[in-house]
């Protein structure tokens, strides 16, 4: 299967009427333990004319050995990028729709400490389903774009950059619970981990609210 590159048609146009775009992403959104993670990473009119980054693509579609080296490649073209986290026992409290919007807001909080203005920016989030107006980001633009990953270079950015930090996060969760295997499964539905559930009971890094003994294999 042909993979195809994303690109910069969209954060171009959009350029045109705004002075920033926000590109955000989600990582860990199905996991049975550990935090969800949104990346978020600022393009200008003049980083989209910028070549894209080598190998830069959705990070599901990146070899979990590139992504750190893409991830740092991303890192130096984007504006600025940042990466906002709640952990399990705020989604256990709160759901994961808003403990996503949280999240958001928190990478977008983040760059707003570094000197970007996100009211100047127009967000794109990928998907169909705007979660950061409803958790509090009511003056902020956000246009929610399906499979914005996959074809928006920014999006894709800011995917990489949030998989790479929970996969670090997660490997060193992993020295503190290693029964678990999180250093392999960063804390999806594996076979191996829901052993490990089954035998060890719940950490406190997993998501208790989660139906966890149906949730499907994903390794």
């Amino acid at each position: 299967m042909t993979v195809v590159a994303p690109r910069l048609t969209v954060e171009r146009r959009l350029l045109r009427e705004h002075a920033l775009l926000i590109a955000c992403d989600e990582v860990g959104r199905g996991a049975l333990a550990g935090p969800v993670a949104v990346g978020a990473a600022v393009v200008d009119a003049t980083g989209a004319r910028r070549r894209v980054p080598a190998g830069l693509r959705d990070s599901k579609l990146v070899a979990e050995h590139h992504r750190p080296a893409v991830a740092e490649r991303a890192r130096d073209w984007t504006m600025a990028s940042a990466v906002g986290w709640a952990d399990a026992a705020e989604i256990d409290r709160v759901g994961i729709i808003r403990a996503l919007g949280l999240a958001a807001l928190r990478a977008i909080g983040e760059l707003r400490a570094s000197g970007i203005v996100p009211e100047d920016a127009v967000i794109i989030l990928d998907g169909n389903h705007d979660y950061i107006t409803p958790a509090g980001g009511s003056g902020l633009r956000v246009q929610p774009i399906v499979k914005a990953d996959r074809d928006c270079a920014s999006a894709a950015a800011a995917s990489v950059i949030a998989k790479v930090a929970r996969d670090d996060l997660m490997t060193r969760l992993h020295d503190e619970e290693p029964v678990y295997g999180w250093a392999r499964n960063k804390g999806y539905a594996s076979a191996a981990h829901r052993e490990a559930i089954r035998s060890h009971g719940l950490s406190a890094h997993h998501r208790a609210s989660w139906a966890i003994a149906d949730a499907p294999t994903l390794f």
